[in-house]
């Protein structure tokens, strides 16, 4: 099956592989919360229940068995003996201890269980009415209220053991209210968070990775395909203008015709220069591609190499009727560089601007400088280029689509072959293009110290 089948197949797997991994890691973390919530609530029992235990077990060794105060002149009957109901009952937590020696307790048995809680609200109240407060931190009220983000534990305080009221039913309840105790249990969570999110992120990069390298796998088989249809073209055709050619030359009336023996000779060797250009550009972008490409900088007269530049396009321009303007505004124009490299630069953008010409090309060149630059503007009033031909105008093998004009040749190298040469001397090249209505190629070089 080739790549251009099975790539959409590939991608299909591999995005719903990418999908049940995150619902996976999903799934994951809502049970890692589940856990690290039951975790943290038994640790929070454990804490109250040493806490509560405490202040029962502490409560007789503290002030005693009952209470002396006054309550209520009345009697119960236990068994044959009645029991004043003042004798009967323990002295309350609040009488024996304050809030801030029942927050320490609180706080020292969150320390001893390695509970991460930095803040939480609690009260005592009694066992029949939970709104008789015997004591309140400030913010409890307001904590009980919130039982969407809050989570409340009750703790019955048993009377105190080794006295006649051991085994009645409790009067006082501990009441510990921990605030936003979900966003606790995710704090807890953190590292495991991290740990997956950072996972996922590398599964996604790869399989990103991997469909990025294999959607330009195909457009380089594309590009290979029609590189090698291009340069089959550009050599047959000269190829077979030279057999014409000496096919004709062994006529014995063209043998005998200077006028016409010079004719074909002329089309031999223009053809065959043509052919080792080709093969030039070819030899330079594989260079260019290995990193071998050697420069040799010397210091020249950017004016002078624009110009001899421009030479080489005079008889062109008097075939198709064109013209260059070339308007020399630059005050310093001393360059430090490979004096045929940037002709050869500058020849692919002047041709670029001749083949994408309309009808007669009418091409400006201009000159200027700044502190460290030497700056060359091209423009044309061609077919121009469209957004996505500006952004690829300088990748290896692309051709811009050139609509109507059917006579422009190539293998898409040359302005691969510009940027290199720009990017070897330090500079920079930039490009302005409407479609329709022209091009312009700005290139700077940093001037010679």
């Amino acid at each position: 099956m080739s790549l251009k089948k099975l790539l959409p197949l590939i991608i299909v797997l591999i995005t719903v592989s990418l999908i049940g991994i995150i619902y996976m890691q999903y799934n994951r973390i809502q049970n890692l919360l589940l856990v690290k919530e039951e975790q943290l609530n038994e640790k929070v029992s454990m804490a109250i229940d040493m806490v509560g235990k405490d202040l029962s077990e502490n409560s007789a060794a503290t002030r005693g068995s009952v209470n002396l105060r006054q309550r209520r002149k009345s009697s119960l009957g236990l068994g044959n003996q009645l029991v004043p109901v003042e004798l009967m009952q323990p002295a309350l937590i609040s009488e024996r201890y304050t809030q801030f020696e029942i927050k320490e307790k609180l706080d020292q048995a969150f320390r001893e269980k390695k509970i991460p809680i930095q803040h939480y609200e609690f009260a005592i109240t009694n066992n029949l009415n939970l709104m008789s407060f015997e004591m309140r931190s400030p913010g409890f009220v307001n904590a009980m209220d919130d039982s969407t983000n809050n989570v409340t534990w009750h703790y019955p305080l048993q009377p105190p053991p080794g006295t006649w009221a051991e085994d009645l039913a409790p009067y006082e309840l501990l009441t510990i209210v921990v605030p936003d105790f979900r966003k606790l249990v995710v704090k807890q969570s953190y590292s495991e968070f991290i740990g997956a999110i950072v996972f996922t992120l590398f599964v996604m990069t790869a399989f990103f990775i991997t469909v990025r390298t294999m959607l330009n796998q195909k457009k380089l088989s594309e590009i290979k395909s029609d590189f090698i249809n291009n340069m089959t073209h550009e050599f047959k055709t000269p190829l077979a203008t030279i057999s014409l050619a000496v096919d004709a030359l062994n006529n014995e009336k063209v043998l005998k015709d200077d006028t016409k023996l010079n004719y074909f000779r002329g089309i031999i060797k223009e053809e065959n220069r043509r052919m080792n250009k080709h093969v030039e550009t070819i030899l330079q972008a594989a260079a260019l591609e290995k990193q071998d490409l050697t420069l040799n900088k010397k210091k020249c007269s950017g004016h002078e190499i624009v110009e001899h530049s421009l030479n080489n396009y005079k008889l062109v321009l008097q075939e198709k009727n064109g013209k260059i303007t070339l308007n020399k505004n630059a005050r310093y124009d001393s360059i430090f560089v490979d004096e045929q490299h940037f002709t050869n630069l500058l020849n692919n953008l002047v041709d670029n601007a001749i083949k994408y010409s309309k009808d007669a090309p009418e091409i400006t060149i201009t000159t200027h400088s700044t502190n460290k630059f030497f700056c060359i503007r091209i423009d044309d009033k061609g077919i121009g280029m469209s957004r996505e031909s500006v952004k690829r105008i300088f990748e290896k093998f692309y051709r811009a689509h050139t609509g109507n004009i059917h006579n422009v040749k190539g293998f898409g190298l040359g302005m691969s072959y510009v940027k290199s040469i720009i990017d070897a001397h330090k500079g920079r090249i930039k490009v302005d293009s409407v479609l329709g209505k022209g091009s312009s190629f700005v290139v700077e070089v940093p001037l010679a110290s």
